[in-house]
């Protein structure tokens, strides 16, 4: 599989290193040429020297033969614009790094459909491996056809589940208002802010951009 990173953090390089070993193609995209040099010593890797949010750069990791794009730099701002220009050039899939979890929203706004915030991510796990607790990663349940699509609550929205009008392949899993879980029921009314969390058939994905992260 090929794929490419922006931005060459820790986790980046550490990733890089153990993807190339299981044979997979990997495109860095730096702006350091000093670095490209130091770690193309280290990784048996591929390397773009240049800004990862800039269009022209893109093109050069040849959108239409990479599988996964990384946007992994150390400014969240970068991430999401890395994001969305890695989008129009029609890569497959998109990964977006988020350091500050208040960009969750945002990205989720702009339609960006696989976020990593790392800081979470570790202190989740950390809480849960000292409670003793063995938690699933959702990637590991989601399987075959299923996905798993998110959205925020507009004004335009807000009113009972039953009003979402969702197709018949869609079930809502739970909804975080202002960082607090809620389970659906049958009386449960969203309100503007609302991220509500969908599993769904992975044909339902592009009817669902348009129907809530479109136009808003």
């Amino acid at each position: 599989m090929r794929m490419a990173f922006i931005g060459t953090s820790s986790i980046t390089i550490a990733a890089a290193r153990e993807l190339s070993k299981q044979g997979h193609d990997v495109i860095l995209v730096e702006m350091d040429k000093e670095k490209i040099e130091t770690l193309s010593e280290q990784l048996d890797c591929g390397f773009v020297h240049g800004d990862g949010t800039r269009p022209e750069i893109l093109k050069e990791v040849d959108p239409g033969n990479t599988e996964i794009i990384f946007c992994f730099t150390s400014n969240d701002q970068s991430n999401i614009i890395a994001s969305l220009i890695a989008r129009s050039l029609g890569f497959k899939k998109i990964i977006t790094k988020l350091e500050d979890s208040e960009f969750d929203h945002i990205a989720i706004e702009l339609g960006l459909e696989s976020i990593i915030v790392p800081s979470r991510t570790i202190a989740h796990y950390i809480v849960d491996m000292v409670e003793g607790r063995n938690i699933l990663e959702i990637s590991s349940i989601i399987k075959g056809d299923a996905r798993v699509f998110s959205f925020v609550v507009h004004k335009s929205l807000e009113g009972t589940l039953a009003q979402l009008d969702l197709p018949a392949t869609c079930r809502i899993m739970c909804i975080y208002r202002q960082d607090e879980l809620l389970l659906p029921k049958e009386d449960t009314r969203l309100e503007s802010g609302d991220e509500v969390i969908l599993i769904t058939h992975q044909k339902q994905l592009n009817q669902l951009h348009e129907q809530f992260n479109s136009d808003k």
